[in-house]
């Protein structure tokens, strides 16, 4: 209904569009959208709509630099509607691709329609499923940050539209 529990990092657009939120790159720069609460250990699972081309994902254990879109610390889940760059994929820690899915599965994404993600993160863990389908199933060896919040991204020259709806976390971090 409202961006309540999220802040803002950069200058790219994000409201709330026919029950979803709808972020929008309006500059050749990063724009993120991140909860402002951080998680260590969680289950997150959302819709997504790639509305035109530009890639996207949702950033885990993040850290900015202040109040700019720069990265200090985290990981990205990918999210690309071009066929063959990764949705569900691991990417950061300075280091780039750390984990994708096989070949197979770079045709789960429906690049025009939504599509179901579930994010499940236990210490080191990483399970992706992409619309009921497990993609990826990770353990990574030397995580940097293992607590942050999670972001939602547009990364697209200007050109990306994203929607984002129904997102949930379980947060399964000790309390």
């Amino acid at each position: 209904k409202d961006l309540t529990g999220w802040k803002k990092v950069g200058e790219e657009s994000w409201e709330i569009v026919d029950g979803a939120i709808y972020g929008e790159g309006i500059t050749a720069e990063y724009g993120y959208l991140v909860t402002e609460k951080s998680y260590r250990d969680f289950h997150f699972s959302l819709r997504f709509k790639c509305e035109a081309d530009g890639n996207s994902g949702v950033y885990i254990h993040t850290e900015f630099e202040g109040d700019t879109p720069r990265i200090i610390a985290g990981r990205q889940i990918e999210i690309d509607r071009t066929l063959g760059h990764h949705t569900g994929g691991l990417y950061g820690d300075g280091k780039g691709w750390v984990a994708w899915p096989s070949p197979q599965y770079e045709t789960v994404i429906r690049p025009y329609d939504w599509n179901d993600m579930l994010i499940e993160v236990e210490g080191n863990h990483y399970v992706v499923h992409l619309n009921g389908i497990q993609v990826l199933d990770f353990t990574y060896p030397s995580p940097g940050a293992e607590m942050g919040p999670i972001a939602l991204q547009l990364h697209s020259g200007g050109e990306g539209k994203m929607r984002f709806k129904d997102m949930f976390v379980k947060d399964l971090s000790p309390h």
